[in-house]
């Protein structure tokens, strides 16, 4: 494990690295296993931070389709739209935007050297 990495761990033992910064799709969603949850990651390059992630289920949908959703600005939010029934889930904190009752899990996400790094508790 590189330096860097080594000491985030010890620094917040709650971080897990989830894979390379260049594994991930631009401008779009994937979904991957971190720490026995499923979880939706966004890499959107343009913008800061350039690294998203949310629970991969849509609770209106009953379904783990987030990270097949279509990522864009809705409003000055920028937003994951669900491919079942198309509500938007803002990608900074996970609200519904057509309801305000509805919130997935956002994660906190480092990038560093090259690797994604996913807050879980």
């Amino acid at each position: 494990m590189p330096e860097a990495a080594l000491a985030m761990n010890q620094e917040a033992n709650d971080w897990v690295e989830v894979c390379a910064l260049d594994d991930l799709p631009h401008n779009a969603g994937i979904a991957a296993r971190v720490a026995g949850r499923q979880v939706a990651l966004f890499h959107l390059p343009a913008e800061t931070p350039a690294v998203y992630a949310l629970d991969n289920w849509d609770p209106l949908g009953e379904a783990a389709v987030l990270a097949r959703g279509i990522v864009g600005d809705l409003g000055g939010a920028l937003v994951v739209a669900s491919p079942l029934y198309k509500q938007h889930f803002r990608l900074a904190d996970g609200q519904c935007l057509e309801d305000a009752a509805v919130r997935v899990t956002a994660y906190p996400v480092r990038v560093d050297q090259g690797r994604v790094w996913l807050a879980v508790s």
